[in-house]
């Protein structure tokens, strides 16, 4: 493919536009870490909101939907539909306990809610796991869809794509800190959304309209395993025919996956870069809407768009060798169905085709440069200044974010190397984060959860996941939702074990971390009556728990019905859209008077 000058004035001007506005924040994120990493506390909801969606809307989130939807039809989604769930229990149960903490990054977390050896070394090795290893895997995966990406369009090599998209994300990470991120989000988002409404458009137009792609997927089709029948447009997988299938994108991440497993972006109980906005915001009110805003415009205005391209792709290339025949230069070491969706960027007509390009770039950079530097905030605030050199100015420790900014990148290249497709880093992750989730949702409301819980559900999930490893090289295979709950079995008996059987959290901890926080429920009378705080006194948070439960379900509800209701609607199946559109109103109505009851009158704004 071959860019014509305006298109390359259009990248030329998205670019521009995106990171020229960061540069003024340089002097700013260089006065603290505080500044660097949290953006001095000061970020309003909406451009909290804004960017977790920008962060989520990665160079590899279009590739991953045409992956799934090639490979499981539109239903295959609710692999990721699923963690819906878990967003909104983070709206009503956690955003603001977070907020209340104070804490800079989450690792902090672990030194104001736990005691003794055990809350340092998981504090220690948790900025290590996720700060370098966990994080340089995601950013590997994400530079491996922007190979993929540059390769169709371009023919570019791995290398030279990566030394282009390492130069623009270094520079602008290590000089702009937070702020600088959060800005240039905000403007991507706009961007490469109108980018990918305009992929969608020019793909419905090749194949003859939405009338015409849906009447050839209509009819069930063979699916690429070569052994099962699949209708590509059902929202719901077919329980009669393909059982399978319905449990593995369906029962088990409805049914276990959104609480069991941690997945950036969509952690059990918040944690990431989604803790790290909700730190960053100016008062609890904004923590809470930043999420909710993220889960409405993360779930609802997004998917669609890649979703028809992925539909779209199913007709012009059935089978990987149509692609490759399409793009005879095409490195053979690139070639899967993730591929497909660059592969149907060649219908964008002139100057949409810039449009895509800056796109694809702005979508690659939100979530690079917010992965570098929620990764630097981890290894310099929560490993090199806690553990290496605890008495350093605020300036050496900027200098040292800027510095581990770089070598995150370059950690992260190498790292590209090692991965094929998307769909396989997404299914690597979750096994490695399976059988923690539960964990991370209860440690805000048990008191007897203790850090060598943590410790003990880290070691068994990762070396489950070896184990598995190692015997499907024997030729022993399990089935991924099978893998998935042995990790989740296995750990989960573990880290309970140990919450009764091994080392006690200091009381002293619990009683300073119930004051500061104030976790609401059960699990916690026992530490609340040590503390000296009444029932009554402790209402005062406007926590409860059935109004939470009910705006929990309510957003669900909205989200998922709102969603569907625009399938349906592109489908041209109007009854099933307005009855959907019927649960939106009413599920909608009932999400707002619940925040209306829950935070309308409380002015707490710290």
């Amino acid at each position: 493919m071959k860019l014509q000058l305006v298109d390359w004035l259009i990248v030329l001007v998205s670019l521009l536009v995106c990171f020229i506005p960061a540069l003024f924040f340089g002097k700013r994120a260089g006065k603290s870490t505080s500044e660097f990493f949290v953006s001095g506390r000061a970020v309003p909801w909406w451009l909290a909101g804004l960017s977790m969606v920008a962060t989520t809307f990665s160079s590899d989130t279009p590739n991953l939907v045409t992956d799934i939807v090639r490979r499981q039809g539109v239903a295959g989604n609710w692999c990721w539909w699923a963690f819906t769930l878990t967003g909104v229990s983070t709206v009503f149960f956690y955003a603001r306990m977070w907020r209340r903490s104070e804490v800079m990054t989450d690792l902090e977390f672990y030194e104001i809610r736990y005691s003794g050896k055990a809350a340092s070394v998981v504090r220690g090795f948790r900025s290590i796991y996720l700060g370098l290893f966990f994080n340089c895997f995601i950013m590997a995966s994400v530079n491996l869809a922007a190979c993929k990406i540059a390769n169709v369009l371009f023919g570019l090599p791995r290398w030279q794509t990566l030394l282009m998209v390492g130069l623009l994300n270094v520079v602008f990470a290590a000089h702009s800190g937070l702020w600088g991120v959060l800005v240039i989000d905000m403007i991507q988002f706009f961007i490469k959304m109108t980018a990918v409404i305009a992929a969608a458009y020019f793909a419905i137009q090749h194949v003859g309209g939405l009338d015409v792609m849906v009447q050839k997927l209509s009819d069930p089709m063979l699916a690429p395993d070569g052994k099962s029948l699949l209708n590509y447009l059902n929202i719901l997988p077919d329980f009669t025919n393909n059982w399978d299938m319905a449990v593995a994108v369906f029962i088990m991440p409805i049914a276990i996956q959104w609480w069991a497993t941690w997945y950036p972006g969509a952690e059990p109980g918040g944690g990431s870069y989604i803790a790290q906005r909700m730190l960053a915001t100016r008062s609890e009110k904004d923590s809470l809407g930043s999420v909710l805003f993220f889960n409405v415009a993360h779930y609802v205005l997004r998917p669609w768009p890649w979703i028809l391209v992925g539909l779209c792709s199913l007709i012009v290339y059935p089978q990987l060798s149509d692609i490759q025949k399409a793009f005879p230069d095409l490195d053979p070491s690139l070639l899967g169905h993730d591929i497909a969706y660059p592969a149907m960027l060649k219908f964008l007509p002139v100057g949409f085709i810039g449009l895509m390009v800056g796109g694809l770039i702005a979508a690659n950079s939100s979530t690079i440069l917010t992965q570098l530097n929620w990764g630097s905030s981890y290894l310099v605030h929560d490993f090199y200044q806690r553990f290496i050199r605890t008495n350093a100015t605020e300036k050496h420790y900027v200098f040292v974010g800027r510095v581990t900014t770089l070598g995150l990148f370059l950690c992260s290249a190498g790292t590209v190397y090692l991965l094929e497709s998307a769909k396989d880093s997404f299914d690597i992750m979750l096994q490695i984060g399976a059988g923690t989730g539960l964990l991370y949702l209860l440690r805000w409301f048990w008191w007897r959860i203790t850090a060598w819980c943590e410790v003990v559900a880290m070691i068994s999930s990762f070396g489950i996941s070896i184990a598995l490893l190692v015997l499907k090289k024997q030729g022993v295979e399990f089935s991924t939702h099978h893998a998935l709950l042995i990790t989740i079995a296995v750990t989960t008996v573990c880290w309970v074990l140990t919450a009764f059987l091994g080392p006690q959290t200091e009381r002293r901890v619990l009683v300073e971390f119930y004051k500061k926080v104030r976790p609401f429920g059960p699990g916690w009378r026992v530490i609340r009556q040590e503390a000296g705080i009444s029932e009554e006194e402790a209402a005062k948070t406007h926590e409860n728990i059935p109004l939470a439960m009910l705006g929990w379900s309510a957003g669900c509800a909205a989200i998922w019905s709102s969603l569907f209701a625009v399938g349906n609607f592109l489908y041209g199946r109007m009854t099933t859209a307005g009855t959907l559109l019927f649960i939106f109103i009413a599920s909608g109505i009932a999400l707002l008077w619940v925040i209306d009851k829950l935070w309308g009158n409380n002015s707490e704004t710290r």
